[in-house]
């Protein structure tokens, strides 16, 4: 009974660590996907929004439904204050959280370290995403 319990109260599936070599997808032996992205100190929040989404479509559409692990990596956009300049603060708190984890089963951020979505990964990706604001 206990057993069955905490099989309830985790993430339905555990990848393995597994962070790309380099940028782009990589399908690993697990039968899950791996995405490393790094935002450049030239992208903009936009630039980082657009690139990111546009990786999670593209390995939806090349691995459909595979459990999708997300590494982001982020050059410059720094401050004295916080470590990152406010647009990749909120990009990472407030954007990331609220809009992209929902389509990974796990990522890893550079102000949250790895983390496990608590629930399922969902793959009704939108067709596009649409910034206002």
């Amino acid at each position: 009974m206990i057993d069955d319990f905490e099989k309830d109260e985790g993430p339905q599936f555990v990848p393995q660590y597994s962070k790309p070599d380099a940028p782009g997808i990589a399908m690993n032996f697990d039968n899950t996907v791996s995405i490393l992205h790094i935002v450049r100190d030239t992208d903009t929040f936009e630039d980082a929004v657009s690139n990111c989404f546009d990786l999670i479509k593209q390995s939806q559409t090349q691995y459909p439904d595979w459990p999708r692990s997300f590494f982001l990596e982020i050059e410059g956009h720094e401050d004295d204050k916080h470590g990152f300049d406010s647009d990749f603060v909120e990009f990472q708190q407030e954007f990331f959280f609220a809009t992209l984890a929902h389509f990974v089963t796990a990522f890893e951020l550079p102000l949250t370290g790895p983390l496990l979505n608590p629930n399922p990964q969902r793959n009704d990706l939108p067709d596009q995403l649409v910034i206002s604001g």
